[in-house]
């Protein structure tokens, strides 16, 4: 992996795991959601879904990693899961997209500790 792809790969990864834990924290949250609320929060839920897959697009555009691309997959899934109300099926998959997400920034982490970068 060459610096510039390093840097992108480790930037976009950190980032996509945190918006990928808010989303999966969230989640969870919507199961305790009173019956007359669950339809409003899962719509806001899955406003921010959309937006934090579009930017792991963004990061699959940027590096070509397959893990990113691979994270877009699970997300899908779980957006799947949520719009059929089931957000708890769907933390399990962006449990997963979490993990893919977080390959690339390992990968990337050790280019640019090689490079004493970080």
């Amino acid at each position: 992996m060459d610096l510039p792809t390093a840097v992108k790969s480790y930037q976009f990864g950190e980032r996509a795991k945190s918006e990928l834990i808010v989303v999966s924290q969230l989640c969870m949250a919507l199961t305790g959601f009173a019956e007359n609320q669950k339809s409003g929060g899962r719509k806001m839920l899955l406003l921010l879904m959309e937006q934090v897959r579009s930017e792991v697009l963004f990061a699959v555009k940027s590096t070509g990693e397959r893990d990113f691309e691979r994270a877009v997959n699970l997300l899908n899934d779980a957006i799947s899961l949520v719009e059929s109300d089931q957000p708890e099926q769907a933390v399990e998959k962006l449990a997963a997209a979490i993990s893919a997400s977080t390959t690339p920034a390992q990968a990337a982490w050790q280019v640019l500790s090689d490079h004493e970068l970080l």
